[in-house]
């Protein structure tokens, strides 16, 4: 969850205004949960939808969005409200029907069926709960339906500022971000525990919420502030559900009405009132008719008197309007009163004739003023980026090693490396697995895995190159295992020539990194060969774009596992490639993208198709093919060329160039 700490301190660089909040469960099946709500505001999240107004006779309108401005005034004239679709995506006998609304006949849904039945639909007519727009019906769902809206795991209401709470302490958690990690997750009774106290945020929230709690500090001061501020903490006192079970049965809470399309169409009480007011809406029909000298069906009197009727019809007008007025009303309670009702945790109901202070509580120890220094062989702590292939057998490795072995290395069109045997390799740091393949006559192989949260570089190729030629028996295969490749290190493993020896990059699934959550099987794609992108660059001599360059894309070079050399492929499982035509060395910046697999619904044609705007079809096409668009040499007369190909394998090339600068 993310959660906004400060609205910013006016730093020289990008200011940090939210912070995170990580929710787990070791077992999902006892997580316990309560949702927590907002107000709804109009016009504001979670209620901007709510652009329709329904006034008490049931004309409706659109709603601009000045007039919120004036909200009282608003709704003085009526109800807001949404129209929502009402047909589900399956039906079945009872829900697909033709009806009647307003005099008008409504097809049975082409696909799929009604939210309800033919008796629900009655109801929904009955209380006024659909409309047409245009030949289509739709439902209405009031504002005051459901005033409030589920908290999602964005909270932007959480900031301290100078007119919020006082921050006594450094590292303090503004108040309401506790509370409802706590209501959202626990009931009065239960037991909250915080490890790291600081001001005692934890504690104080959960004893005013009536949660038992512990926490603890290696710091007097911490401990000493959080005893101040329980001890000094005044809190409300809440009526329990069951005064004689204490503490542990709970609160009395709000709860709000959930009205929604089901709860009115399986409301029998809607068709008990509309029965009661039917002789009277039925005799002001009359009346109006008669003196009209129309015949108007319930649904076709108008909302405002005709000017040529006269006086004794608009009385009847009235009248009729009144009468079917107060039954809406009716109806309105009592689809109110029962409709399903949502608990507000945040919102027990509070005795104000008490007042509660802190319970008792004990200090159980309080740490020692000096820390005594650390003994014995214990191993010094790696810093956070020191990776595991510069700190020689690890764990992690044995991991990685025990997969290799199993799933082998995957390569193109269902080809794979597969391992006899594959053993740790002791007495050398860059270098850290050897073994056989399956094939027959089997290959020698070596490998060396890169970091676990860093790019594999260049001194590690280097490194591992010098090891490698110490290995008896010299290895066939030397295998560079890593999650990122370096552009040097991929280039010196490309270009590296050992008369009889194969170097290969390969890609690990970032899978990898969460090891405990997979399974073992020889299935797991972990470990993927990567090609070697082929280019060719052709200067432009002649003509208006003389002096400018042309890259062509011939595919990848793969590693052929049968016959154990490198053989050209092709561009066709090329997915996108992109070109920065004017590399630094450090970071690739994309000037050019092309995606040569995309369809016309894809890639830039898909951009053109959203942006419905006047690209020029030409470069589009271009921007599918695998040859650049004319360029002129950079400053640093170096290309770099990025390609990714159908299995989201990444490979980069490098290019010098010789060419004089535009």
């Amino acid at each position: 969850m993310t959660f906004s700490k400060t609205t910013g301190k006016g730093g020289k660089y990008l200011d940090e205004t939210s912070d995170y909040i990580l929710w787990y469960s070791k077992n999902l099946a006892n997580l316990k949960y309560h949702q927590i709500y907002l107000p709804k505001e109009y016009g504001a999240d979670g209620a901007t939808e709510y652009r329709c107004l329904m006034s008490s006779d049931g004309a409706w309108r659109t709603v601009e969005s000045r007039e919120f401005l004036n909200l009282d005034a608003l709704l003085r004239e009526g109800q807001v409200f949404s129209h929502d679709n009402f047909t589900s995506q399956t039906g079945s006998e009872t829900t697909i029907f033709p009806f009647e609304l307003d005099n008008g006949a409504i097809p049975a849904p082409k696909k799929g069926g009604w939210k309800t039945n033919t008796r629900g639909m009655d109801r929904l007519k009955k209380s006024r709960r659909l409309i047409r727009i245009g030949k289509t019906p739709r439902y209405v769902r009031y504002f005051t339906d459901f005033p409030i809206y589920p908290l999602n795991n964005h909270w932007t209401d959480t900031n301290i500022s100078g007119f919020g709470e006082p921050k006594v302490y450094v590292v303090q958690t503004y108040t309401k971000v506790i509370q409802r990690c706590l209501l959202m997750t626990t009931d009065p009774g239960d037991l909250v525990l915080d490890p790291t106290c600081g001001s005692g945020t934890t504690a104080y929230v959960a004893e005013k919420w009536g949660r038992r709690w512990i926490t603890c500090d290696t710091s007097r001061v911490a401990v000493t502030l959080a005893k101040q501020r329980l001890m000094t903490g005044v809190f409300d006192y809440y009526d329990l559900a069951h005064t004689e079970e204490g503490v542990g049965s709970g609160f009395v809470y709000k709860t709000v009405p959930h009205i929604t399309l089901k709860s009115i169409a399986n409301n029998p009480e809607i068709d008990v009132i509309h029965e009661k007011h039917r002789p009277k809406v039925e005799a002001a029909l009359a009346a109006l008719n008669t003196a009209a000298k129309t015949s108007y069906e319930e649904w076709e009197v108008p909302f405002d008197p005709d000017p040529a009727w006269p006086e004794a019809a608009e009385k009847a007008h009235k009248k009729f309007l009144s009468t079917r007025q107060k039954r809406q009303a009716e109806i309105d309670v009592s689809i109110q009163k029962n409709a399903p009702q949502e608990t507000l945790y945040d919102q027990p109901q509070a005795d104000k004739t008490k007042v509660r202070v802190t319970g008792p509580f004990t200090v159980e120890a309080v740490p020692a003023p000096t820390v005594e220094p650390l003994t014995g062989d214990t191993p010094a702590v790696l810093p956070a980026d020191d990776s595991a292939a510069r700190t020689g057998e690890s764990l992690r490795q044995d991991e990685w090693r025990a997969e290799l072995l199993a799933a082998g290395i995957r390569g193109r069109s269902g080809q794979q490396i597969a391992f006899a045997r594959l053993e740790p390799l002791g007495g050398t740091r860059w270098l850290h697995a050897r073994g056989e393949t399956k094939d027959d006559p089997p290959k020698q192989v070596a490998v060396s895995f890169g970091p676990e949260h860093a790019a594999l570089d260049a001194r590690q190729v280097e490194m591992a190159l010098k090891e490698a030629q110490h290995l008896v028996p010299r290895p066939e295969i030397l295998a560079f295992a890593a999650f990122q490749f370096d552009p040097e290190a991929a280039k010196d493993i490309d270009e590296t020539n050992w008369p009889g020896v194969t170097l290969l990059k390969v890609q690990m699934n970032t899978d990898l990194q969460t090891d405990d959550l997979k399974k073992k099987r020889s299935s797991n794609e972990s470990f993927w060969l990567i090609g070697q992108p082929d280019i060719t660059l052709n200067l432009i001599t002649e003509g208006p774009e003389a002096g400018t360059i042309l890259l062509s894309v011939n595919g990848f070079d793969y590693y052929d596992t049968r016959t154990g050399t490198v053989d050209g492929g092709g561009p066709e499982k090329i997915a996108m490639w992109m070109l920065d035509t004017d590399y630094d060395g450090r970071s690739l910046f994309p000037r050019q993208v092309f995606f040569p697999m995309a369809g016309k619904n894809e890639g830039w044609a898909k951009l053109q198709k959203s942006l419905k705007a006047e690209i020029d079809e030409e470069k589009i096409e271009a921007y599918r093919g695998t040859v650049s668009l004319p360029f002129k040499p950079g400053k640093k007369q170096r290309i770099a060329v990025k390609i990714i190909d159908d299995r989201g394998i990444e490979s980069i090339v490098e290019r010098e160039l010789d060419v004089p600068e535009a």
